[in-house]
């Protein structure tokens, strides 16, 4: 993105002239200049006790606000008639003075149920409006015997030469007795940033070391992609113990990284709270080790968070995770949704998206609230037309959409259309009834 260009994920609200106006990459803001008397949603009280979900209707995607993209079929989904995806990533930036909409996310190998334990990379969708006409991004140019749309892939790691790396040697393929082939790429996002195309993404589970990494475009979204010069190695930040019992001991990082940027600064953003800010030259961060956290208002107790985003709208910071909502029973009888930790008779029913806001990209933010019922792990974006949107997937894993009679409607690429409450409650919401 050039130097005029404001990121996707800064929106300059600000104050009665300018609230509800949305400062597009380009600097060219759209909206009604007479605001001071605009009416907004309205916010809904917190529930209580603090950590309880929220599951009415009014955020669920529905058929009146919100639809699954017609992203154009590779061969593998020709039988599915639709593109099966995790993670699902949507960003609309301005390219050449004009509006590109990217689409990606995770995607599994023909004859996988799912996305493990392994996949054959990253593919990207571009389309000039947010309703299409979506294309795989051409990359025959780069790959002519390649399917067409693969941007990278740890199959690419034959294209490594001195000086350049398109795969490192921990996000290749290995295999052992329990799994067999092994290593998949999740949760990928694609940015624009100072006139050069970022992907952030993560190894997953099964990858020889789990976590994030950037990809360095040296054309356009399509390609050609290398890694940063601080991936070489390893996953962004410091290895801990976490995921499942097969990983092996050090070899897990921080997963779902993701791009925050404003004017000429870029920060990485990692699960659950943790964040550091990219060099100017983005081939690493600083610090890379020892990343600061975000000034949170956690729960208590806190549960396992996913998918960390950051937004920023009408001069606020929106930070989001993606929980489960585990439904029970308290002890008068009565139901009980909330983002609790695991524990008998506590069972998955969604995988929300909870939101909360600061006046700094840092915090302190605000105590969470649910913002859209099984829209977790996904992000917000402005359209061309300054409307907010954002993803989601149906969580086919776990929960409501894993039942057997909705599971064929689950992993989808999805967009839910949002409301804002205005600035003083400050409050994004999937766009109610």
């Amino acid at each position: 993105m050039d130097r005029a260009h404001v990121n996707r994920r800064t929106v300059l609200g600000g104050l009665a002239g300018a609230v509800g106006a949305a400062a597009l990459p380009g600097g060219t803001a759209y909206g009604n200049s007479s605001t001071q008397m605009r009416r907004y949603p309205a916010a809904w009280p917190e529930l209580e006790p603090y950590g309880a979900a929220d599951t009415r209707l009014d955020l669920w995607p529905r058929d009146d606000n919100s639809f699954v993209l017609p992203l154009e079929l590779r061969p593998r989904d020709e039988e599915l008639g639709r593109v099966w995806m995790r993670d699902t990533y949507v960003n609309c930036f301005t390219v050449d003075g004009r509006p590109l909409y990217v689409a990606t996310g995770t995607t599994r190998v023909p004859g996988r149920p799912g996305a493990g334990p392994w996949n054959d990379g990253i593919f990207v969708w571009t389309a000039p409006s947010l309703h299409g006409p979506w294309r795989l991004a051409d990359t025959s140019g780069i790959r002519p015997d390649a399917e067409l749309g693969k941007v990278w892939s740890p199959e690419f790691a034959g294209e490594n030469t001195p000086g350049r790396t398109v795969v490192a040697p921990w996000q290749e393929y290995w295999y052992d007795d329990q799994f067999g082939k092994r290593g998949n790429a999740w949760a990928p996002e694609l940015h624009y940033f100072r006139g050069t195309w970022y992907i952030v993404a993560c190894m997953g589970d099964h990858s020889r070391k789990v976590g994030s990494f950037l990809l360095i475009s040296e054309g356009g979204p399509e390609g050609l992609y290398r890694v940063a010069q601080g991936n070489l190695a390893k996953p962004f930040g410091d290895s801990f113990i976490g995921g499942p019992a097969f990983v092996l001991p050090g070899a897990y990082h921080h997963i779902d990284g993701g791009l925050y940027s404003e004017d000429d600064d870029a920060w990485l953003v990692l699960h659950n709270n943790l964040y550091a800010r990219f060099r100017d030259d983005m081939e690493d961060i600083v610090p890379t080790t020892g990343l600061p956290a975000f000034q949170q208002s956690p729960y208590s107790p806190e549960p396992y968070l996913e998918g960390a985003y950051v937004l920023k709208y009408g001069g606020k910071y929106y930070l989001m995770h993606a929980a489960w909502d585990r439904s029970s029973t308290n002890p008068d009888g009565s139901a009980r949704n909330a983002y609790d930790t695991p524990a008998p008779g506590r069972v998955q029913y969604q995988y929300d998206l909870i939101m909360a806001v600061a006046d700094r990209f840092e915090g302190p933010y605000s105590k969470r609230w649910t913002a859209g019922v099984g829209a977790g792990h996904n992000n917000v974006f402005v359209d061309a037309a300054g409307h907010l949107w954002a993803t989601f997937f149906r969580n086919p894993a776990f929960g409501y959409w894993a039942d057997p009679s909705r599971i064929a409607d689950a992993a989808v690429p999805g967009v839910v259309r949002m409301e804002w409450t205005g600035p003083k409650s400050n409050r994004l919401y999937v766009r109610r009834r």
